[in-house]
């Protein structure tokens, strides 16, 4: 698909396929949102730019302790605390599975507030239920209505909402990372047998969680992604 790496365009074969297939499937819909001059803040090694057709990219990170940006190509650094950006110069912006990694986010809400045009749209990803990591780079998780009363508060209109994943999904997606952290790494002496199980293992688990989501009711209280679009007012 376009150049987009494994790891955010997974195959079945991977403990994270039910988060990140959900995540790319979704995202794709609504690409056609980000216009002109972008910021992908966040962008960390940009794995989503080939799907994206905008005028300008520009991918800004955090330069600090604990983040290595080996072989990224990032544009702007930026201190954790102040975008070294023009305001109203972004027509629109980029934004995945970032926000709860900011310990800032209030602050940093409202600085991509202040770097976008009147009218701008913004468009992220956030995760809800998901295991810890990057630590400790990891600080926040936010509700439905946490995240999109803090979007309010800080001047946005929120013109599109949706969870990513049903409850089914969300405790299978638990269920395999840790499958696949803590037993399955018992392999690791041997990587070929390691590799072999792990393809039958979690292949036969998302076979299964496909087949149990479908019969299923569906419900949402727990999930594993939002998604969201806003405006500048």
């Amino acid at each position: 698909m376009k150049n987009v790496s494994k790891d955010f365009n997974p195959t079945i074969n991977q403990s994270f396929y039910i988060t990140r297939n959900l995540l790319i499937t979704n995202l794709k819909k609504h690409f056609n949102v980000l216009h002109g001059r972008m910021l992908d803040f966040g962008c960390g090694s940009k794995p989503y730019k080939t799907l994206i057709n905008v005028d300008e990219y520009i991918g800004v990170d955090f330069q600090g302790e604990g983040h290595s940006h080996e072989n990224e190509q990032i544009d702007v650094f930026y201190d954790g605390l102040t975008l070294p950006l023009e305001d109203n110069s972004f027509d629109s912006v980029l934004s995945t599975e970032v926000f709860e990694h900011v310990f800032n986010l209030e602050d940093m809400i409202s600085e991509l507030h202040r770097v976008m045009k009147p009218g701008g749209t913004i468009l992220i990803t956030m995760p809800f239920l998901i295991a810890e990591h990057e630590a400790p780079n990891d600080c926040s998780r936010y509700t439905s209505f946490g995240l999109k009363s803090l979007l309010e508060r800080k001047g946005f209109e929120i013109v599109y909402y949706e969870k990513l994943g049903t409850s089914v999904q969300t405790q299978a997606q638990i269920r395999m990372s840790y499958m696949d952290s803590s037993i399955l790494s018992k392999f690791n002496f041997f990587p070929p047998l390691r590799k072999l199980v792990t393809n039958i293992t979690i292949s036969l688990m998302n076979i299964w969680v496909m087949f149990l989501n479908a019969i299923l009711p569906k419900r949402y209280d727990a999930f594993l992604n939002h998604i969201v679009i806003c405006k500048k007012k």
